[in-house]
């Protein structure tokens, strides 16, 4: 399975495409060439401040169609060329979708070829929002995107935002979700409105995140060079399908998922107890890099050099298996457990291997060897039991949660039909 390809056969084919005015319309652009590979016809409407960010040419060379930008344009409006375009898609994509553009969405509001068409459609509507951190969190937005989802027709879902560095130089939610997972968004809705947009919803997930950290004393201590930044953008796709979350992350500089509840620990047996508090859970995905051994007797005070004296002697003990812990608890196992493997060679013998051995449900590997903690791109395997690894393609940690969520609601999907 490609970059591009859907799980199963889309129902969406022809996709019209609405350019917000933002930094991140630049994305647009790789997300038409995506689309285009993937087989949809596309359409565009460029805003007039997303003209400020990307030209017509570009999207009109990428889609291969002409460019809508005018509401009162002679020639397209003759035929009444924003209700010709309303009907003709199977999805009308808005990205990004600025805060401008869900308040027009909101209240109806139709000054632009934009805005006209939203409310002239009854085809259902994926919008992919973008703004700084502090607009994105405003009662007022929230309130739009709330007015949006409420609608019968036309409905809309939502797919992002994520949280990161913003171009501003703030941190937190607000960019736009990257161009593979709008288009897996668009490959896997149905052509249905609403579809797809909370299919975890009513259901608690648990999830672990970053390294631990062994303390040696008060100062130094083992660790590794996990992020978290794949425990925490699943934390919040699993937020954004509607689950209730619970992310128990070691020390990491990252923000918290909107929507996601987040305890905080230090050492792998601080998780294991933070993990048991959070019980039961319908699902749990252990992405963290939990330190296998600890020093067995930490120092109170900071280690010094002694003249004369070699380095001080640590004795080791193995810390506790939560992967396995989990698959195996007598008591609250949730029904799904995925675990992660990340290794340095042999991915596929190590990461079968370890599914085997754990008793958990699926396993994620991934080749850590070269360029991937604390990168954004990562290459990855699912191991599920009685099936065949599924290879997937290099892409963004961001890109991975949402094919990973995807996976997890058609599984849930399958059990209760």
């Amino acid at each position: 399975m490609t970059a591009v390809e859907a799980p199963h056969t889309p129902r969406v084919r022809r996709v019209l495409l609405i350019v917000g005015g933002g930094i991140a319309a630049y994305k647009a652009l790789e997300l038409v060439r995506l689309m285009r590979k993937a087989g949809l016809e596309v359409k565009a409407v460029l805003t007039r401040s997303g003209a400020e960010f990307v030209t017509p040419l570009s999207l009109a060379a990428l889609t291969g169609s002409a460019v809508r930008q005018d509401l009162f344009s002679s020639e397209d409006e003759t035929a009444m060329g924003h209700i010709e375009l309303s009907r003709w898609a199977d999805l009308i994509v808005v990205a990004p979708a600025t805060a401008g553009l869900l308040a027009k969405a909101a209240t109806g509001a139709a000054d632009d070829l934009a805005s006209t068409t939203l409310i002239a459609t009854d085809a259902p509507v994926l919008l992919a929002p973008a703004m700084n951190v502090r607009m994105w969190l405003h009662p007022a937005v929230q309130a739009n995107l709330a007015t949006v989802r409420a609608f019968s027709e036309p409905r809309y879902t939502v797919v992002g935002p994520d949280d990161g560095e913003m171009a501003c130089g703030e941190y937190g939610p607000g960019r736009m979700a990257e161009p593979a997972a709008i288009l897996a968004a668009i490959l896997t809705h149905d052509g249905k409105a609403g579809s797809g947009d909370r299919p975890l919803a009513g259901r608690h997930a648990l999830v672990t995140a970053g390294p631990t950290f062994e303390p040696i004393d008060p100062v130094r201590g083992l660790t590794n060079r996990s992020s978290g930044k794949q425990g925490y953008a699943i934390a919040g796709a699993l937020a954004r399908a509607g689950a209730r979350v619970t992310l128990v992350s070691g020390p990491v500089g990252l923000g918290t998922p909107t929507g996601v509840d987040r305890v905080s620990v230090e050492t792998a047996d601080q998780m294991l107890a933070a993990v048991e508090a959070a019980l039961p859970a319908d699902l749990a995905v252990l992405t963290a890099a939990v330190s296998d051994w600890r020093v067995a007797d930490a120092a109170d005070r900071k280690i010094k050099k002694q003249p004369g004296e070699g380095p001080p002697t640590l004795t080791l003990v193995e810390n506790p298996d939560i992967l396995k812990a989990l698959s195996r608890h007598p008591d609250h196992r949730p029904a799904l457990v995925i675990g992660f493997a990340a290794e340095t060679g042999e991915l596929e013998r190590r990461a079968a291997a370890k599914l085997e051995t754990k008793g958990c449900d699926w396993i994620v590997g991934n080749d850590v060897s070269e360029g991937v903690f604390g990168a954004d791109e990562t290459r990855v395997m699912l191991f599920r039991k009685g099936q065949t690894p599924d290879p997937w393609p290099e892409t963004t940690k961001t890109a991975v949660a949402d094919r990973l969520v995807h996976a997890v609601a058609v599984h849930f999907k399958k059990e209760a039909s």
